[in-house]
């Protein structure tokens, strides 16, 4: 039997001849992806053949194939599979087939599982016994900063300034694969020995207006009101976003959270609510969760009370910044003190 995964990491064993690897980090998931193929040629002595599939497009028939037939040249196959959990809800009872094949897979391949999410069942027990089995998490705001931090330094040779590589996060989010792209732009903006600052994030990211939507959304859901009050900051005073967005921004969060929790009451599927409301990507497990955890009528008098509060500011009453910052913060406060113990980010 291979060794299943340690809960301190995650160490590639050659002999795992199945690897499922889940998680919503895709630059993890390909970094691990490649560790195992090298690990693999070190292993074999030799180049191995590479086989990636899209588990939204392929079918059964041509992933098993390819899994038992042998090349021109006898090396070691690596075959990939792309969106694992939707290629496993096809029509073909896949999974049952992934099953039997994980009983007695072929020794002169290795199969690489790569999907986002995941659902737990027999296929997992079939593959702890010939493989292994790795959840990558998406990293946290302070640990994507380290990691920005170190990356710059070790590859370009340039430092943040104290705070900078926070302000990166905060701006683009935790993904390390957006994270890198920017940290190469800054670097060499910034060129051997130098400084990335604030000021020159703020000049040289240019994230879209549904991205800086996000960001500040994103804060609010995790109810992390101090790391809210740093993105709301963040975007008033150094990325210079006119209020308008901004009270947009938390209005549009909170008629989608109503909107959530209502149509989950009332048994409404996900995807046809995430369809209905525009939700994708990351966004879906932040609004379905944060709904989850309030009453629809409670978020209706949120809901009720940012456009009373717009209305205002349009009216010229009151400080129109100073309301919707109060506003951020105190959802901030409701979403922290409603969270469960499996919440993992408050």
């Amino acid at each position: 039997m291979v060794k299943k995964k340690a809960p301190t990491g995650f160490k590639y064993d050659p002999a795992a001849r199945i690897v499922l690897l889940h998680g919503p980090d895709a630059y993890q998931l390909n970094g691990w992806t490649k560790k195992i193929i090298e690990a693999l040629q070190e292993s074999e002595g030799g180049e191995v053949e590479r086989f990636d599939f899209d588990g939204q497009e392929v079918d059964l028939a041509t992933v098993l194939d390819e899994l038992r037939s042998y090349g021109l040249i006898q090396r070691h196959k690596v075959v990939v599979l792309d969106h694992a959990a939707d290629f496993l809800t096809g029509q073909e009872k896949r999974r049952e087939a992934m099953e039997r094949y994980a009983a007695k897979p072929v020794d002169n391949a290795t199969l690489i599982l790569r999907s986002e999410t995941w659902r737990k069942g027999n296929l997992d027990k079939a593959i702890a016994k010939v493989g292994m089995i790795h959840q990558v998490e998406a990293p946290t705001p302070a640990e994507a900063a380290t990691w920005c931090r170190r990356r710059a330094d070790r590859d370009f040779g340039v430092s943040f300034d104290p705070q900078a590589a926070d302000a990166l996060v905060r701006m683009v989010g935790p993904d390390l694969g957006r994270l890198s792209t920017e940290v190469d732009k800054l670097a060499a903006a910034a060129g051997e020995g130098g400084t990335i600052t604030r000021s020159t994030i703020a000049e040289l990211i240019g994230i879209s207006r549904e991205e800086k939507v996000w960001a500040l959304q994103s804060e609010i859901l995790s109810g992390r009101g101090d790391a809210a009050g740093a993105m709301f900051h963040e975007l008033m005073d150094i990325g210079r976003q006119p209020m308008e967005l901004m009270t947009w921004s938390v209005t549009d969060m909170l008629r989608k959270l109503h909107a959530v929790s209502r149509l989950k009451r009332q048994g409404v599927p996900a995807n046809a609510i995430n369809q209905r409301l525009k939700i994708w990507g990351p966004s879906i497990r932040t609004f379905h969760g944060a709904a989850g955890r309030l009453e629809p009528d409670e978020l209706s008098a949120l809901f009720d009370r940012a456009i009373r509060m717009d209305q205002h500011n349009k009216s010229g009453r009151g400080d129109p910044r100073r309301s919707l910052e109060v506003l951020t913060l105190q959802i901030a406060d409701k979403m922290k003190r409603t969270a469960g113990p499996g919440d993992r980010r408050v």
